[in-house]
Formats: C-alpha cells, structure tokens, sequence
C-alpha cells in the first residue's frame, strides 16, 4: 500500500470508507483530465464544453449521496461547495445545499446513552424536559432541545435551551476522513503544477487540526464566549449563552436563540424583513471580523446564522442577526491581516495595481514574480465590470467573461502562485459569505458593501502614515546627529592610511566571470586541436598525434578546480608585513 493508505490495521469499516473517498476523488481527477486537459487538445473542446453542465450535475448528486451516506467531514465539503453561488453553476450548488439540511439524524437512543455518559447523570435529571426529536442534525453532532432544571434555571436566568451531542464514534470517523485526505494531498504533492502553487499535506493538517477544536465542545464553548464578548452588541449581532454547569468534551449546553434561517427569503419577508438589508448586513458583520478583529466564523453557512425578529421597543432594532455553531473559528495574523487591508482598500478604489500588492503581500505571488500582464488584466477588469452587481453580471455576454477568463489564466500560469498557510479558513468564509448574500439579494453589490470598510482602513492607513513618518523622521535626525563624529574618525583613518575598503561580493563575482571566460577560451583550443588533429590525421599523422596529444592541455585546464582571483593575489604578494594598511 502506498505511502499516506489507510493503515492494514484499521478496521474493516474505517477501510471500506476510507477507500470510498479514495475511488470517488480518483475518478473525478481522472474525468476532469480526460475532458479539461486532454480533449481540448485533441480538438474536441466543443465536446467539452457542450456536456459540462451535464456532467457537473452527475457529479454533485454523486457527491451528495456519497456525503451523506458516509457523514463526517464530507458533509462539510459539500456544505462549502453549496455555497459557491458566485462562481459555481447552479445545477451544481442546488444539487449541494440540500446537504444542510439532509443529514439523518442518530436513533435517540444512541444519543441518551451518550449523553448520560458524560453528563454523569440520567438525562430526566439534568433536564426538567429533553426533546427526542432533533431540532437539527449536522455532520459532526445533532442539537435537540430541552429546558434546564429549576437549579441551573436559576444559576442561567433562562430555563429553554438547545443541547448538542456528538454522533456516537464521531473520532474515529474523523480520523478515517482525515487519513483519505492526507492520502489525496500527498498525491497531489507529487504534481509539479500543484506541489508548485499549493502546499496539499500543510492544507490538509491544516484543516485537521481545525477539524479536531471542531469536535471539541469545550474548545466551542469558549470560542461562543470570545465571539459574544467582541462581536454581539445585541443590536446587529447576538450569540447564544453557554451552560457550562451542563458543558463537557462531547455534549454543549447554550441558550435557545432558534430563529429565522438566514437564507429563508420567504419567512424573512413574511416577517416584514427586507432580504436585501439582510444581504448588507451579514457582510458587514462577516467584515468586521476579518477585517477588524482577525477573530472570525469560518462556517457562516445558513444553518449556522438566524435571523432574530425584535418587537418594536424605541431602539430602532427590528431584527438580529444571530451566530451559532462556533467550533470553526479562524484567525488572521496581523501581516496577513495588512494583505488583506490593502485589497479592500484596492478593490473599493479599483486599483489594479494596489490589489497586485495586496496579493503580494499575503503571500500568493512568490517574491520577484513579474506581475505586469496581472495588473494589466485586473485594470481591464475594473474598468469593465468594476461597480456591477451580480444580477448585472449575468447580461453579460458569455463571450466577453471567456476573453477575460482567458487573459486571467494566461496570466495566472506564467506566475509562481502558492496557498499560504492560514488561508483555508479565510477563503472558506470569504466564499460563503459571497454565496448566501448573492442569494439574499441577486443585486447585491459588493462594492457598495466594501466601501464603507475601505473609507475607515483608509483612514487608518492615513493614520499610520503620519505616525511612520515621524518615526522616519527622528531616525533621520538621530543619523544626522551622529554624523560628525563618524566623519572625524573615518578622516582620521584616511590620513593615517589606515583606512581598508573590503568588497567580497564584488570579488566573487569578478572571479567567477574570469574563471567562466578562461575556461571557455580553454574549451575552445582544446576542441580546435582535437578537430584539426582528426581531421589531418590522414596525411600528416605525426603533427596530428601532436595536436591531438597536445589538446588535453587546455581539457585540463578546462577541467581543473579554479582558485579564486584574491586567493592568487595573496599568494603572489607573498606573507603581508606587519602594519601594512591593506587597502587598495
């Protein structure tokens, strides 16, 4: 079994699935070469191109059925997928969103016995009352609801709750999911074309360790707590409250914030809610957190967000939007984090080349690439379609986004482009956000929205300017100051000739180009007497034979180690004098 397979001693059932993703990855690959890569080239793109919609749709339903027979971390694949409404057909996305709601639910008896397990106690004594029918059921655990005991009622200040308990022998599970992934990336890794841009096996363990916090529902307890005290003003964004008398590992306690789906058009207008404003505010609220705090939801999907509507009460808050389901939370380093200012800021104002450096900055472009056909393309761009919103895009002549597209990938390819680290969560929001807000509001547009974002880090930006140039400013006036002093001693060397000037890396490079001109000129005699000898070899065999004899002089001289050009000065000015100065 090759290197990354699923151990020989797993059990038969972790085998079966772990081998199921294996094939069913394989095949996909296999298809997309054989219809991207190898018909074109054939000169059947049409081909391609014509049975693309139908095979994409075949594929997603496989997907589908395949995640939620197996559950666990695929599911989480295809919640992601789902949400792709920008970029992916809806043949594709429709097929896939039914994977939020479609996961079957554990037998109630499985989760009681579960519970009961951790909490330590029978569940009629934890809970004055505990729903056996789910009020939803993910991937990775499902939520019923239940109403605490008078005790912890009193110690909460509210009795309705909902309580999440894991799938029994979720682990192993993740264990099995992960082991089919490493395999996959490892593979991948011996791509040149992907092990070039993308490091797969750090992804992989990066999504790993992501996975395993997600399980852990102490570690989602506190993530809930981090979240309410930066983001939940109670007037735009809420979340609920943990029950830690009634929190372990594997079962979580919150307040009953069960509301309205964020991307329940028709409940949300039903309630007099405008989707759009919904729209609005959701990507502000999922800016603030990636542009602001670098503390984010990385799962923001429509099962994880409500929709809170508010009796009238003086304030002007008519609704919330409400978070849940904290176990995949990222974070953004603080030199990412500037990467990604400079984009907001480029995008709002349609700089080409102002979103090239944010890119450069977060590390997708290796250092020294050349990034002039890029800006290019990114300035057509927005001045095409910089403003639009997405119901506008889609008038669009097909023809016109094919010679962008092409003029993308032209310029893409030709660049040494790499995944950083600590990306994989920010892309994964980035993506759902952009999917559920075009779905509140086909109009919705993203400039408008990132406007507001860009204006404030300009203005921080403004800020940091002045404060860095004061700070240039007293370094340049602490140099100056300093001048004098080192003026005296520097002309206090020179008069007593004491003054030595080392230029090592100006000496290696003149070595190397002397040493790469002599032995070419060497290459040169020695082929010119090995021809010549050759070829009067016929009729004057003895000069040829002295020629040829002759030629390994200069194949030796071509062939011997060089000595560098200072090493040879040295030994030719012999052993250096006490209080010789050593300049030049």
């Amino acid at each position: 079994m090759p290197p990354g397979d699923a151990p020989s001693s797993a059990p038969a059932p972790s085998r079966a699935r772990y081998n199921r993703i294996i094939r069913f990855a394989t095949g996909v690959m296999i298809q997309a070469w054989w219809f991207e890569l190898v018909l074109p080239r054939i000169g059947l793109r049409r081909v391609a191109e014509r049975t693309r919609a139908r095979r994409s749709q075949r594929i997603a339903t496989r997907f589908r059925v395949l995640a939620v027979d197996l559950g666990g971390l695929m599911i989480k694949v295809g919640q992601f997928l789902s949400a792709r409404l920008d970029v992916l057909p809806p043949e594709v996305t429709s097929e896939l969103e039914q994977l939020q709601d479609e996961v079957p639910a554990v037998p109630f008896v499985e989760i009681r016995a579960l519970a009961e397990a951790e909490l330590g106690v029978p569940l009629d004594r934890a809970y004055a009352w505990f729903d056996e029918v789910p009020v939803a059921a993910a991937s990775l655990g499902q939520a019923h609801r239940a109403r605490l005991a008078d005790g912890d009622e009193q110690i909460a200040g509210f009795a309705e709750v909902v309580v999440k308990v894991q799938r029994p022998g979720i682990d192993r599970i993740v264990e099995t999911d992960l082991a089919a992934l490493r395999t996959i990336g490892a593979r991948l890794s011996r791509i040149g074309f992907v092990a070039d841009r993308v490091d797969a096996p750090a992804l992989v363990e990066e999504f790993a360790a992501t996975s395993r916090e997600e399980i852990d529902y102490l570690h989602e307890g506190v993530n809930a707590e981090r979240f309410a005290e930066t983001f939940a003003d109670g007037a735009r964004v809420a979340a609920p409250v943990v029950v830690w008398e009634r929190t372990t590992r594997r079962v979580l306690t919150l307040s009953d914030v069960t509301a309205i789906k964020l991307n329940d058009v028709a409940a949300l207008r039903a309630a007099g809610i405008d989707p759009r404003e919904v729209a609005q505010a959701f990507a502000g609220a999922m800016f603030d957190q990636l542009f602001g705090a670098g503390f984010f939801h990385a799962d923001p999907h429509p099962g994880n967000v409500f929709v809170t509507p508010h009796a009238p009460d003086g304030s002007g808050r008519t609704w919330t939007l409400t978070f849940i389901d904290f176990g995949m939370m990222g974070q953004v380093p603080e030199g990412l984090r500037d990467g990604l200012r400079k984009i907001v800021i480029a995008v709002a104002a349609r700089d080409g080349t102002g979103l090239v450096d944010g890119i450069q900055r977060i590390g997708v472009l290796l250092p020294g690439a050349d990034t002039s056909e890029l800006e290019r393309a990114l300035t057509a761009l927005f001045a095409r379609f910089g403003g639009m919103a997405f119901g506008e895009l889609q008038n669009i002549d097909p023809r016109e986004f094919r010679t962008f597209a092409d003029d993308f990938g032209a310029a893409m390819r030709e660049l040494p482009v790499q995944l950083p680290e600590n990306f994989l969560l920010i892309t994964r929001a980035v993506s759902l956000t952009s999917g559920v807000c075009s779905a509140l509001d086909p109009a919705f547009n993203v400039w408008e929205a990132i406007d507001p974002y860009a204006q404030r880090l300009l203005r921080e930006e403004s800020r940091n300017v002045v404060t860095d140039a004061a700070k240039s400013a007293l370094g340049y006036a602490s140099t100056l100051l300093g001048l004098p002093p080192k003026l005296d001693v520097v002309a206090d060397k020179i008069d007593r000739g004491a003054l030595s000037v080392a230029t090592p890396e100006i000496d290696r490079r003149f070595d190397r180009l002397e040493a790469l001109v002599r032995r070419t000129i060497a290459a040169v005699v020695f082929a010119a007497m090995l021809v010549g000898g050759a070829l009067l070899l016929p009729a004057a065999s003895v000069v040829a034979v002295i020629l040829m004899g002759a030629s390994i002089v200069p194949l030796a001289f071509v062939l011997a180690p060089t000595r560098s050009r200072a090493l040879r000065r040295a030994r030719r000015a012999g052993p250096r004098r006490p209080g010789s100065s050593g300049g030049r």
